[in-house]
């Protein structure tokens, strides 16, 4: 597997990571949360020849897809193929694909400025519509990578959050940070909704699962399960 971490002009807020994960075999790719500076984006899918098969939002908010549009129409909604037919000559075959997923509970942000904060951020509204709504426990594979969708309701009514068990590693949007949680002060968002999906959802993964958040540094679940016995952020 290969894993990049992009981080990404996404309006007057905090730089947005952005994460694309490729299977090193067959080239599939996926992005998840596209949130700005959409040429750094298309680059590196360039540089590692990526065929993008999925664009993943773990919520619709403006600095998690502010690229979007542009990846999307970069990229288009097709993936490319190189294959040999019977009698050994090369030949491309392009199929055909929905390539936006998010949680059926979010997708709404992508086309309503009350949800996406685009305005409150500084920066222009998507107005797309999801390709595929997931629910929690659903699967997304890239080439020999599977991934399983967490729903992980608080920061938003559909954050959610996309975990590997093989490869021991998730990607928590903005639910769970290294030493604190997502923001609960805006809409759709919820304190005692965000606490139960950190500490039945995620702390329940084993403890050698690295976190890669939606801002800021990495961290591992065995590391931010002691905040959670006293619900107070860390401070240093």
């Amino acid at each position: 597997m290969i894993l990049k971490r992009l981080k990404v002009n996404s309006g007057i807020v905090e730089s947005t990571n952005c994460y694309i994960i490729q299977d090193e075999e067959t080239k599939e790719a996926m992005v998840i949360d596209p949130g700005g500076e959409p040429e750094k984006i298309i680059e590196m899918l360039n540089i590692l020849e990526a065929n993008l098969k999925y664009i993943y939002l773990t919520h619709c908010h403006g600095d998690h897809i502010g690229a979007l549009k542009e990846l999307k129409e970069a990229k288009g909604g097709t993936i490319q193929y190189i294959q040999k037919d019977f009698e050994g000559i090369l030949f491309t075959n392009l199929v055909d694909y929905d390539m936006v997923y998010g949680h059926r509970n979010d997708v709404e942000g992508l086309y309503n400025k009350d949800i996406s904060l685009t305005d409150y951020i500084g920066i222009q509204d998507v107005q797309l519509e999801a390709d595929s709504r997931v629910d929690d426990g659903d699967k997304i594979h890239i080439g020999n990578l599977e991934f399983i969708i967490i729903h992980t309701p608080g920061h938003t009514a559909g954050g959610s959050c996309v975990y590997s068990e093989k490869e021991k590693l998730l990607f928590s949007g903005d639910t769970l940070f290294h030493g604190t949680w997502g923001r609960t002060d805006l809409p759709t968002s919820s304190f005692q909704a965000i606490i139960q999906s950190i500490t039945t959802k995620l702390l329940t993964l084993p403890g050698d699962t690295i976190v890669y958040p939606g801002h800021g540094k990495s961290t591992m679940i065995e590391e931010e399960r002691p905040i959670y016995l006293e619900l107070r952020p860390r401070e240093e």
